[in-house]
């Protein structure tokens, strides 16, 4: 099996890595220079790990599906979307990026993760006993699903109809959403042109201009430069510096 995720702030990276780990096969993020499209017909099984936004995908991983979706024709499929609370459909509405009838889903799960939405009031900081907690729990349920799965257990979360209205409620404003925050990256003066954004953004969204940081209007919402700038100078949409910082999976702290 290959597994193939997309990671803002490592949630994703991490339970890609634990389904890997249990099931076999190599794990690659679509952010490498890879083969991809050799990598994936070579394999009859293909795992797809992603956050989910609202109810929707990344919209760097619906571009890296509508690259390849000619290599997906006959494979077998497992859907692991991360979530916050609830999505929905987060799973199922994978399969919508696909021609139909061309593949198989083999199991599709969404598996909760701590917060990183770091700028937004009514999202707070979770504390390292909750984000252990978190963590723990979305251990056993990768391993649970990788039992089901060398058991042939099919499980579809989010396929039924109940998941897909909840889905579509929280989904249907997310386009001009990600427009408008997408175009909306704001590099406030506390930056010091140290460049870790500009390293590490995924869509390169960042580039250095006269010892500062700016901005396109590239953004795939992952919040990796929220999270990851050394100064909090980096916002989305919102103005002013995000009064907290995740960090990825650090449960030791």
């Amino acid at each position: 099996m290959l597994t193939l995720y997309f990671s803002g702030t490592d949630n994703s990276a991490f339970v890609a890595r634990q389904l890997a780990d249990g099931l076999g096969g190599a794990c690659r993020s679509i952010e490498e220079n890879a083969e991809f499209s050799a990598l994936i017909q070579s394999s009859d099984t293909i795992a797809f790990v992603y956050p989910i936004y609202v109810s929707r995908i990344p919209r760097i991983m619906r571009e890296f599906v509508a690259a390849h979706r000619g290599d997906l024709h006959g494979k077998q499929l497992v859907i692991v979307c991360t979530q916050m609370r609830f999505s929905g459909d987060g799973a199922r509405c994978f399969t919508d990026l696909l021609d139909k009838n061309s593949y198989t889903v083999l199991y599709a799960e969404h598996v909760t993760m701590p917060n990183n939405v770091s700028n937004m009031p009514f999202f707070h900081p979770q504390d390292a006993q909750t984000v252990r907690r978190i963590v723990e729990d979305a251990k056993r349920q990768v391993n649970a699903v990788c039992a089901d799965i060398k058991a042939g257990r099919v499980v579809k979360r989010g396929f039924n109809i109940g998941s897909r209205l909840l889905g579509l409620t929280q989904a249907f404003m997310f386009p001009l959403m990600e427009k408008a925050m997408g175009k909306n990256v704001r590099i406030s003066d506390a930056c010091n042109g140290c460049g870790w954004c500009v390293q590490h953004c995924p869509t390169h969204n960042l580039k250095l201009e006269n010892g500062k940081a700016t901005a396109g209007k590239n953004c795939t919402l992952c919040y990796r430069c929220l999270n990851g700038c050394p100064q909090r100078a980096v916002n989305l949409y919102f103005k002013g510096k995000v009064k907290w910082q995740y960090q990825g999976i650090k449960i030791d702290k």
